[in-house]
């Protein structure tokens, strides 16, 4: 059984007179242990199975398994519990506490999973900073600390919980060159050393060359599903050019609900 599967998945958004299919019908399977990029332009969908895959949005319709639970009836509260359990996030403006130190940020997951000793919590949370090599910054602001450093400390929050999947919404986004690597290189070791699901959501070529398998999307479909890079960058190639001709249709931007 694979980690992740969907059967026939589709997501309308109902904006009154009109309905936008944000997602068409859409069977996918990601098992244990792969390293996949979503990649496409703005508007192509990538944010809505990003959102659906990470149980933050629930689709119109379909089929969604995750290490085999039917995800699309569930309701708000039993999502966000798939969540804390399954599913570690790392966002673009990496969403820490400005007046919170880096070990009480990591802390924060475990406050809402099972009930757990202060002291159990706090060792756990420096366990992970260590691993994201910021063991020598726990007490640190994020105030205090590089663009770089701050989403390693994003990273090792998502991770606190032990999740079996960790998705990343264009997570070097707000990173120069040099630290886009070091943060691509850590996913890489974490996916290799720790065997976790990396999911990423990237408009970044750099970023999705280091991924195993690619996901190209347009107009809420997956174009292409490939393992070569150079694939994927061909279907890019050709709806840039097929773009000149006629100009592609975006879809609002997508809101978890």
């Amino acid at each position: 059984m694979a980690l992740i599967e969907l059967k026939q998945i589709c997501k309308t958004y109902d904006l009154g007179e009109i309905q936008v299919h944000a997602l068409h019908p859409t069977t996918l399977n990601i098992e244990r242990g792969e390293y996949v990029a979503l990649l496409g332009p703005s508007g192509s969908g990538k944010s809505t199975l990003m959102n659906t895959l990470g149980c933050l949005d629930r689709p119109t319709s379909g089929s969604f398994l995750l290490d085999g639970l039917e995800v699309s009836t569930m309701s708000r509260n039993e999502r966000a519990a798939i969540r804390n359990k399954h599913i570690g996030f790392v966002f673009q403006n990496f969403n820490l506490l400005a007046r919170t130190s880096a070990v009480e940020n990591v802390e924060l997951p475990l406050m809402y999973g099972p009930r757990m000793a202060a002291r159990t919590r706090r060792a756990k949370a420096k366990e992970m900073l260590g691993l994201v090599g910021l063991g020598d910054r726990l007490d640190h602001h994020p105030g205090q600390l590089s663009g770089g450093q701050q989403q390693r400390v994003a990273i090792a929050r998502s991770l606190v919980n032990s999740p079996s999947i960790l998705m990343g919404d264009e997570p070097t986004g707000n990173l120069d060159s040099k630290t886009s690597r070091e943060v691509i290189e850590l996913f890489k070791k974490l996916n290799e050393e720790q065997k976790i699901t990396v999911i990423l959501v990237t408009h970044d070529l750099n970023v999705a060359r280091h991924a195993r398998r690619i996901l190209v999307l347009r107009d809420g479909r997956i174009v292409t599903d490939t393992t070569s890079f150079d694939e994927a960058f061909k279907s890019l190639h050709m709806m840039d050019m097929e773009q000149d001709e006629v100009p592609e249709q975006k879809v609002p931007e997508e809101r978890p609900v």
